[in-house]
C-alpha cells in the first residue's frame, strides 16, 4: 500500500468538524448523504492506532474539563495560546476581555479559529514567531495536553528558549500535561520500557496523525511525570512554581521565568 500524502491533517480535520457542527461548508458524507463523524486517527511508532471524535476541539466552556477552567484562571496580562487549534481557550480569554494571540502551525486550524471570531492569530512555528515578533507576553498557555509540545530532552531547551525570547519579565507558562505511568496496560507499559531502552523518556510518544487521505510527518509528543518535567527545566531559565494534580493523571504546571 502506498504511503499517504503529507498535508495539513489537523486543519482538514478541524474544518470538517466545524462544518459538521455548524452545517456550514462542505462536510464528509456517509453514503453521499449523511454527515460522517470526524475522527482523529493517531498512529504510534509501535503500531498502536487510536481514534477519537474531533468535535471536542470545538467545545464551549460548559463542556470543558475542570482543569481547563482552572488553567484559564491562572492566565494574566498578554497571553499567547500555543497550539490554539480551533481557538477554544483563546476565544474564552478574548470574551473575558484579555489580550490573547492564538498560535498554531496549522493554517486550516487558524482559519477555523478566525471564522469563530478569534481576532489575533498567527500560523507559524513558535521558533519562527520568536525570531520576528515584536509583542512580549505575560502568559504562555499550553492547554489540551500541549505540555507535550516540549517533545523530549532534545527539543525542550529550544522550545523554552523561544518562549524566553517572547517573554516579559516574570512571565509564566501555564501548561496541562499527563503523567503516563499510572497504567497497567501492557501495551503502554512495554512502550515506556522500549523508550527507556532507546534513551528516551518513557512517555515520549512518536506519532503521526491521519485523516481521510492525509498524514502528518512523524513527530514527538511528550507525556511525562512532574519529576521528569523538573529535569527538563534545569538550566533553561524556567522553574516549576506549582503543580495542580487534582485531576490525576492530568496536571497543570505553572512555570515562571527566573530573573
Amino acid at each position: 500500500m502506498d504511503e499517504p500524502p503529507i498535508g495539513d491533517v489537523w486543519g482538514e480535520m478541524i474544518r470538517d468538524a466545524y462544518a459538521v457542527r455548524t452545517g456550514r461548508g462542505p462536510r464528509p458524507l456517509a453514503g453521499g448523504r449523511v454527515p460522517r463523524p470526524v475522527i482523529e486517527v493517531i498512529e504510534r511508532d509501535d503500531g498502536l492506532i487510536n481514534g477519537a471524535p474531533a468535535d471536542h476541539y470545538l467545545n464551549e466552556p460548559a463542556d470543558w474539563q475542570p482543569h481547563d477552567h482552572r488553567a484559564l484562571r491562572l492566565c494574566r496580562g498578554q497571553v499567547l495560546d500555543i497550539g490554539t487549534g480551533a481557538g477554544r481557550a483563546a476565544l474564552e480569554l478574548q470574551r473575558r476581555g484579555m489580550a490573547v494571540t492564538g498560535l498554531d502551525t496549522s493554517p486550516g486550524a487558524i482559519d477555523v479559529a478566525r471564522r469563530r471570531g478569534l481576532r489575533d492569530t498567527v500560523a507559524t512555528t513558535i521558533d519562527a514567531y520568536a525570531s520576528r515578533a515584536a509583542t512580549r507576553y505575560d502568559t504562555f498557555l499550553l492547554l489540551g495536553n500541549n505540555l507535550g509540545l516540549l517533545e523530549g530532552a532534545e527539543r525542550a531547551p529550544a522550545f523554552l528558549a523561544a518562549l524566553s525570547r517572547l517573554a516579559k519579565p516574570g512571565a509564566r507558562i501555564v501548561a496541562q500535561g499527563t503523567d503516563p505511568y499510572g497504567t497497567n496496560d501492557p501495551v503502554h507499559v512495554s512502550y515506556h520500557r522500549r523508550n527507556r531502552e532507546r534513551g528516551r523518556i518513557g512517555g515520549q510518544l512518536r506519532l503521526r496523525l491521519r485523516y481521510r487521505l492525509l498524514a502528518t510527518e512523524w513527530f514527538d509528543y511528550l507525556n511525562c511525570s512532574v519529576e521528569e518535567l523538573e529535569k527538563l527545566l534545569a538550566g533553561t531559565g524556567w522553574r516549576l512554581n506549582s503543580i495542580d494534580d487534582a485531576d490525576r493523571p492530568y496536571y497543570l504546571a505553572v512555570m515562571e521565568l527566573m530573573k
